[in-house]
């Protein structure tokens, strides 16, 4: 499974590539982590617990990062075994360059899966790999930036509801 995309970050490209290095930010960026440990010239050992399809597993894997060329690009790569569940690795080609409103972050990320896993189909995989490289780049342009806040200043949003009239989370 492969995929790319470009995102706008409103922080410089050095403040972008320090927090790719940080582990207390990428613990608080990849979902579904409950430990991030390490360094970038040793590795990481990160335990990530996610939900697939219809199998839930604790991953305990090791991330290492190369080709590093500070506030232009770095290469992330990982594996992690979830026990019955199987293993997943892939890896990340990073780019970042500056831009008018900040940082262009740019992506290339490659995913494979084995075990139980692989049984689910590819489009599940595909879809879960695409969210879960989605939601660590908005954790991260987040983290960065800020919470986004979509109302103009002044206005209050109403509050969202469900078909069951439940608030949306």
């Amino acid at each position: 499974m492969q995929m790319s995309d470009t995102r706008q970050i409103a922080a410089t490209p050095a403040q972008v590539y320090a927090a790719l290095l940080d582990p207390e930010m990428l613990k608080a960026c990849v979902p579904g982590a409950t430990e991030v440990e390490g360094s970038p010239e040793e590795g990481f050992t990160a335990t990530v617990v996610q939900k697939v399809g219809p199998v839930k597993a604790t991953f305990k894997g090791e991330v290492t990062i190369s080709d590093m060329v500070p506030d232009t690009s770095l290469k992330i790569d990982g594996a992690g075994k979830g026990g019955a569940a199987g293993f997943a690795k892939g890896g990340a080609d990073v780019r970042l360059a500056p831009s008018e409103g900040g940082c262009e972050l740019s992506y290339d990320v490659e995913a494979k899966v084995g075990g139980k896993l692989a049984q689910l189909g590819s489009r599940i995989i595909d879809g879960f790999a695409k969210k879960m490289a989605d939601q660590f780049f908005n954790n991260l342009q987040e983290a960065l930036e800020g919470p986004k806040d979509d109302a103009p200043e002044g206005e209050e949003v109403a509050e969202k509801k469900g078909w069951f009239g439940f608030k949306k989370s």
